[in-house]
Order: C-alpha cells, then structure tokens, then sequence
C-alpha cells in the first residue's frame, strides 16, 4: 500500500508543521533508523495552535478533544512528511505518549487518545499502524491545549 496515495484517498490533509521558529528544540530528531517526534500540539491547517483550549471535562468534552488528538496526528504526519518527502518512509509505528490536560475528576483518558491512534491505524494500518502507548492525564499543558502527544517511529532509509 502506497501510504500518501491511501492518506489522499481518505480525504485528508496534511497540515503546515506546527509553528516552532522561536523554541529550543527540534520537532523532529532522526538517530539512525528511529524518528523521535517532539510533542506535537492540535493545530489548524496554517500550523497555528487549534482551539478549543481548556481542560478535557471542563471546558473541552471528551469528544472535542478525541478530535484535537486526530489534529495532532495530523501533525504529527505532517513533521514525517516535512523531514522524510513522503509518510511512506514510515516502516512501523513504534510508541505514542500521549498526554490530556484533564479537570479533577476526568479519567477517560486512553478513550481520548484514541483520536490519534485511530486515525494512524486508519492511515498506516495495522502492519505498520501498530504501537505501543502510554495516555496520561496532566495538570496542564502548554498554552492550554487540550492534548499534546510524542512518537517514536522506524524509518525506511
């Protein structure tokens, strides 16, 4: 399977890479055939940080934010394509951290992460798709972003 023909088929788009010109730190870091991929926040089509904004059981329904974990993996899909030409470099899918930024008392927390892993499987399948994941509820996030989520994958060189 041809992943950018498939990505194309499913109607998707690839996002601009998130906006990061005045941080420390690279999104992407390659060491040999492993991709790390920084924390990745929902972004709009223009790369500039999605809304809503809030905590997931506040002001941000479990919903909203399986949604905001889909635009991270969009983002995530679009630092892979920015750093390698093409999401069919992507050998496998090695782990997701992701991590909510959760309300007292909101632990529904894998069912919101699952916006991310859902659409990898969607667009990889499970040959490639499949990971391991950590999903965990956090006191905050930066600039009040529902989810933010970090990956490990094994490139084709």
């Amino acid at each position: 399977m041809n992943i950018d023909d498939h990505f194309n088929e499913l109607g998707l788009t690839l996002p601009a890479p998130m906006q990061t010109a005045k941080l420390p730190f690279d999104l992407v870091r390659i060491d040999g055939q492993v991709m790390y991929l920084s924390g990745h926040v929902p972004t709009e089509t223009d790369g500039t940080v999605a809304k809503p904004l809030g905590k997931v059981g506040a002001e941000v329904s479990a919903e909203q934010a399986y949604e905001a974990a889909r635009k991270v993996a969009l983002g995530l899909f679009a630092s892979i394509h920015q750093a390698l030409g093409s999401l069919d470099r992507v050998q496998a899918w090695l782990k997701v951290f992701g991590m909510v930024n959760v309300a007292p008392g909101f632990n529904a927390i894998p069912p919101v992460i699952n916006g991310c892993s859902d659409l990898i499987l969607q667009v990889f399948g499970t040959d490639i798709g499949a990971h391991t994941r950590s999903a965990v509820g956090m006191a905050e996030l930066p600039f009040g972003v529902p989810v933010e989520i970090e990956a490990q994958v094994k490139i084709r060189l």
